[in-house]
């Protein structure tokens, strides 16, 4: 079970790790067979499904998108939590909203995350 305390460190820790542009922080949050879905996978001619699974595939997908955005800044608006599950909304690229989805080991990686925006 994750609490509140572990939720917001999560959070915070992975907004950070996002505005340092260190990739290799980014990944050390998740599982090495994580599963990502984006749209953006699919808008950025990725692969068609908008779904990635294992983080070398998701490492190539980051490393293009941080590419594309080097000015990216990530600002967390709020946390929310559930028992294996902890969603950061947040402001993403040009001060869009977005939404992350992820559920959690019990080692506490995150081995499943979906991107929401607007």
């Amino acid at each position: 079970m994750i609490t509140r305390q572990q939720a917001l460190d999560f959070a915070h820790e992975w907004v950070a790790a996002w505005n340092s542009h260190n990739l290799e922080r980014v990944l050390s949050h998740y599982t090495d067979d994580f599963e990502m879905s984006s749209p953006f996978i699919a808008a950025m001619g990725i692969d068609p499904s908008g779904t990635l699974k294992g983080k070398n595939n998701v490492r190539d997908y980051w490393s293009k998108a941080m590419e594309k955005y080097p000015d990216l800044s990530f600002g967390l608006i709020e946390v929310l939590s559930c028992v294996n599950t902890v969603i950061i909304y947040y402001t993403s690229i040009a001060g869009k909203k977005a939404a992350e989805f992820f559920t959690f080991n019990e080692a506490g990686k995150v081995y499943k995350a979906m991107g929401h925006y607007n």
